[in-house]
């Protein structure tokens, strides 16, 4: 069983939420988007935008939160990115979602840590934070063939909500879909690891 925790990220963390976003993406991704599109990601850029959204977040409610894996010594393996849901969380031309709407910005954990609980433990972190904030729904993109995020969000009570799009990717459309959940009223423990696919792809909002 895997040994770990969750914890708001601090500045000092951009870097390796960076290169995490980055190695994770190009191999999880890697049959969804175009091959020069990834290469032409900049760690440091994304660690600029981490640093960004961990320093000066848009509201208060808006939350970087890092798994950390428990071995001979603490390692960041993972995060997530959650906040109110804002015009990024729509479909075309679809009105704007219900104020306590929360949606997942990006959930990823690296690849090779996949299947020992962080990415149970993110999402329940962040579901208690959704809680505290008065949330009461949740939505999260998928890539309509990331099936492992799919098969993540789906194993922990995620169903799609019929809402869908394409993201226009260098003159290549992607198809996503949206996933929706009920904020329960009360915590619900994470499972120690998973047992479905790990949520190696993310999830974004």
């Amino acid at each position: 069983m895997a040994l770990g925790y969750v914890r708001p990220a601090r500045p000092q963390d951009a870097g390796e939420i960076a290169r995490i976003q980055l190695a994770t993406w190009r191999v999880a991704y890697r049959r969804l988007l175009p091959r020069h599109v990834l290469d032409r990601l900049d760690e440091a850029f994304l660690a600029r935008q981490w640093s960004a959204a961990v320093e000066s977040p848009p509201s208060p409610r808006h939350r970087v939160l890092v798994a950390i894996e428990q071995a001979e010594q603490s390692v960041l393996v993972g995060f997530a990115a959650v906040g109110p849901a804002d015009e990024q969380a729509l479909a075309p031309e679809e009105p704007a979602l219900p104020a306590d709407t929360a949606a997942v910005i990006d959930l990823l954990v690296e690849p090779r840590w996949g299947r020992r609980g962080h990415g149970s433990r993110l999402l329940a972190a962040s579901v208690d934070l959704w809680r505290e904030d008065g949330f009461a729904t949740a939505v999260a993109w998928a890539f309509d063939g990331d099936e492992a995020t799919r098969k993540f969000l789906t194993s922990t009570g995620w169903e799609p909500d019929g809402a869908a799009r394409a993201l226009d990717v260098d003159d290549m459309l992607v198809p996503q879909l949206r996933m929706h959940v009920r904020v329960p009223a009360e915590p619900v423990p994470a499972p120690p690891a998973e047992t479905g696919p790990s949520p190696e792809t993310g999830s974004t909002a």
